[in-house]
């Protein structure tokens, strides 16, 4: 049995993540394991390189996709020579990318989760823009849903996953529409938009079934150029909530290992729940880059 590091983001959520709680069901579970509560990303950063130089191969957080996606970003950034397995424990909010996998947003079940050795090799794509590179594991946009991850984190805490719908209602009315061109591997669209959605995984925003056709196992991008009209897309949340929008006019659907969007009015761009910056941004999938452990 391979021995986990177990971080924990105390931060994840509205209130702190109960630390006896997460050894109690790692304990209860029968994990091998060392935990450690970095504060902050720094000190995660930190932790997970010195972690994964010494030769540590299985890591696990817990917390939300944001934390994912610090610890995928810190992995990705080092030359390992070999495939680490991440596991993940929803804390906060929950994490979205383990609805994919149907692991239970709570503790106890989910550090089962961490027992045996079934594994997938998941895609983990990068982003390119006014930022630098930045990987992601779960969903990331451009266009209005991006400016509600920009907004959210400046609600109540307390709001939990509620603060994405209600950052989408207040950047919607003003929130200009572009002109995208997006050109991938395969074609290139061009096209007015209200958002370009690049998932990786099915679920965001507290488990908004944005992609119920992706996969982090085909080497690709399920990617949805959404070109509602601006007073159509409120009707068109409750579909991507159910994840049949797929069949609305107003979304158009493709696949890419790799792709380059402009837009003719600058847009704000999210990966994992955390906003980057404002496009252009390109991108490409590095497939079967880290274990998933499920």
């Amino acid at each position: 049995m391979r021995r986990w590091l177990v971080a924990v983001n105390e931060r994840a959520g509205a209130s702190p993540v109960p630390v006896d709680r997460v050894r109690g069901s790692l304990d209860a579970a029968g994990v091998d394991y060392d935990l450690q509560t970095p504060r902050g990303l720094p000190e995660l950063t930190e932790l997970i390189t010195e972690e994964a130089k010494s030769g540590r191969d299985h890591f696990c957080v817990v917390g939300g996709d944001g934390t994912v996606n610090a610890l995928v970003n810190v992995l990705m950034g080092l030359d390992l020579g070999i495939r680490p397995t991440i596991g993940v424990l929803p804390a906060g909010t929950g994490c979205d990318l383990l609805r994919t996998f149907g692991i239970p947003q709570d503790l106890g079940p989910a550090a089962r989760h961490l027992l045996g050795d079934q594994v997938y090799a998941i895609d983990v794509p990068h982003l390119e823009g006014e930022w630098g590179m930045r990987h992601f594991v779960n969903v990331a946009q451009a266009g209005v849903g991006a400016a509600a991850a920009q907004s959210a984190p400046r609600l109540s805490r307390r709001l939990g996953s509620g603060r994405y719908p209600l950052a989408f209602a207040a950047r919607l009315p003003r929130f200009p529409r572009g002109n995208v061109r997006l050109e991938t591997e395969r074609r290139t669209i061009e096209s007015p938009a209200l958002a370009v959605i690049l998932a990786n995984a099915q679920f965001f925003a507290g488990g908004w079934n944005i992609a119920p056709k992706a996969t982090l196992i085909d080497g690709v991008l399920d990617v949805q150029v959404i070109n509602a009209p601006k007073r159509a897309a409120p009707g068109l949340v409750p579909k991507i909530i159910k994840g049949t929008h797929l069949r609305d006019p107003a979304v158009r659907r493709l696949s890419a290992g790799e792709f380059d969007l402009e837009v003719d009015v600058d847009w704000p761009v999210e990966a994992d729940g955390d906003y980057l910056g404002n496009t252009r941004v390109s991108g490409r999938v590095v497939p079967a880059a880290i274990n998933l452990k499920i």
